[in-house]
Parts: structure tokens; sequence; C-alpha cells
């Protein structure tokens, strides 16, 4: 069978502040340097340059990171298209605004523009066995190797084989760790990767269907709005009266056409300095040093500072990042927990 055109569809919503203090809501995660020179948005970009399987990308983001994205994106997907949403309503009305720009038997690939992957062809490959599904009705979800129990993701139980794929048996909220323990010893689970595949007509009947209130609203926002060169932007009055809801409660929870793929592809969502700190120390050294700064008598640890030279001596296990005037100092194992802090809030 013949490979479908694919349509990238690159979500950039969100503000990234479990990697505070680099990562702000003024400038998230998606558009800053983290592993080596290109952001992670510019290397979503990248894997999704070949022409001849992926057709020009829609990238759907807010008005204040506009200034990010469009010159990254200038240098690697100059035909790229943008969405911009007059304000954040998660990622099922995003969706339908890039879906409701297609034709109906277009094949979007949704992809969160701040995941890191190791290995692009992997991707590549799941991406032309996903849209096999996807052309036969199906909305695919892309289930990530589990290889930890891990409890800050969800997950995906496999069902009967379907094509290249399986059917999607159930959705998993995230679980406590005995559960996740559970799920890698049974070896029938798999990481929801928040990547999705499936035709822009399936994804709104769909969303018709379970969420008619988003569908009509996201029609209404984008009739009514403005079209200038490669930019949209849809209505703000229509937009805002969108709840906000995620495309895997709104459809992919509900849908009887739910299918998946299994890909090992060395996957991250960079979900926190811990997530960080394990991607950039793939030889598993005892510490990692970004910056200046050296680390003495303590293993597991991280300097990650802009300017000031920082010395840790005898902690193990421990973060910390310097970033102008603030100064972040973690335990690994609280790491999820930066979100709370007022000020990464308030950056």
């Amino acid at each position: 069978m013949r490979v479908p055109t694919i349509v990238p569809v690159v979500l950039c919503g969100g503000s990234g502040t479990r990697l505070w203090p680099r990562s702000r809501a003024s400038k998230p995660k998606p558009f800053i340097p983290l592993l080596g020179s290109k952001t992670l948005f510019e290397a979503t970009l990248s894997r999704c340059k070949d022409r001849h399987l992926f057709s020009a990308p829609i990238v759907v983001i807010g008005e204040h990171h506009l200034e990010f994205a469009k010159p990254q994106a200038a240098a690697i997907a100059p035909d790229a298209q943008f969405v911009v949403e007059p304000m954040g309503r998660n990622t099922a009305p995003a969706i339908a605004l890039a879906a409701m720009a297609l034709e109906p038997q277009e094949i979007m690939l949704v992809c969160p523009s701040d995941h890191h992957i190791v290995d692009p062809q992997a991707f590549r490959d799941a991406a032309g066995a996903a849209a096999e599904l996807a052309s036969e009705d199906h909305l695919v979800a892309f289930g990530i190797e589990a290889t930890a129990p891990e409890t800050g993701y969800g997950y995906l139980h496999r069902g009967p084989p379907l094509g290249a794929g399986y059917e999607v048996q159930s959705f998993v909220e995230k679980p406590d760790l005995a559960t996740a323990l559970g799920f890698l010893a049974d070896g029938g689970y798999a990481w929801n990767g928040g990547i999705f595949a499936f035709k822009a007509g399936t994804y709104l009947n769909e969303l018709e269907k379970h969420r008619p209130e988003i569908a009509i609203a996201a029609a209404a926002a984008l009739e009514k709005g403005v079209r200038s060169g490669s930019d949209i932007r849809p209505d703000a009055d229509c937009f805002a009266t969108i709840s906000a809801e995620s495309v895997d409660y709104a459809v992919m929870e509900n849908t009887g056409r739910a299918a998946m793929i299994d890909v090992s592809m060395g996957w991250s969502d960079i979900g926190n300095w811990d997530a960080l700190l394990r991607e950039r120390n793939p030889a598993n050294e005892p510490n990692v040093v970004v910056g200046p700064g050296e680390i003495l008598g303590a293993t597991g640890s991280m300097i990650d500072s802009d300017g000031p030279h920082v010395t840790l001596i005898g902690a193990d296990d421990i973060v910390v990042v310097v970033d102008g005037d603030d100064v972040l100092v973690v335990a690994r194992n609280a790491a999820q927990r930066i979100g709370e802090a007022s000020r990464c809030r308030n950056s």
C-alpha cells in the first residue's frame, strides 16, 4: 500500500513551568535549546522535513510565541502554516482548528512541539504505519515502549491485532507505582505519548459526536477569523466560549475507532529536570554539568548555569539551575513539584 502524504500538526501549547527557571511562560521549553544547539521545536519540524512523506506542517500556537516559532521554522519548514490561537483551550480544540483548515481525507499527524526523540527514522516509520491505519478511518495513538514503571504518563492497553497495530482496549490514567510495575510486568501496556494520526474528517466527525459544542464553536471561530499570508487567526470571542479539554478525554477515550501502533524511538516528553538529566546523560556518567560548575563527592546530580560558577559537594541526586537572577535547587525525586513554586508561575 502506498503511504499517504501526512500533514504534521505541531502543537505549541503550555508553559513548561516544570523546567523553570530555564523554561518560562514568556519563552517555554519548545523554543529553547535544552539538548544540543537545536530547540525541541526545531527538532520536531526537522523530523517531518521529508516532503515525500510529509506535506507542509501546520503549527498551532499562541500569539505571544510566534516571535520564537517563525524564525526557527523559517530555515526548516518555510512552507509552514500557523494557526494562531487567541488563548489556550487544550488540545481537542487546537486539533479541531487544524483539521478544519484541511481537506477531510488528509491525514494529520499530531505532534507536541516539546518532545525529544532519539531515533527520527523510527518515528518516520511509525508515522507511515499509523497513516495506513488512519486511512481506514481509525484514530491512531503512538504507544511508546514502556521501559520503566513511570507514574507520570498515561498508558494504552493493547487490544486485538489490527493491521500493523492494535485496537486500543483502554486508555489508562496515570497510575500509582504498584500499578505501573504491574503494567510493566504484564507487557500489554505502552505509554501514551500524545502523538496521534487520523483523517481530518474522521477526527471532526468523532468530535461532533462526542463534544459537539467544541466542534461548533471551533468552526464558528474559524469562519469569523482572519487569514493573512501563512497565518490563520480564529475569532477570539467565539474561541473563548470553548471549554478546555484534551484530545484524550474529548475524543480518544470515547471513540470506537481508537487504534495504536507500538513505537520504540527513544522518546521522552522532557517533563521535568529529572527527565532532562537522564536525556543529557545517555552514557550514564556520574553527574552532568552544563555551563560553569563542578560536582565533587556526589553522584546523580546536575548543574545547569548560564553564568555564575556553581560548586556542588557531597549532595547526591540534586539539580541546581541558574538562569539570570533565578536559582533553583531541587531533589530529583521532587522535580514534579516545581510547578508549585509561585515564582515560576509568575515568570
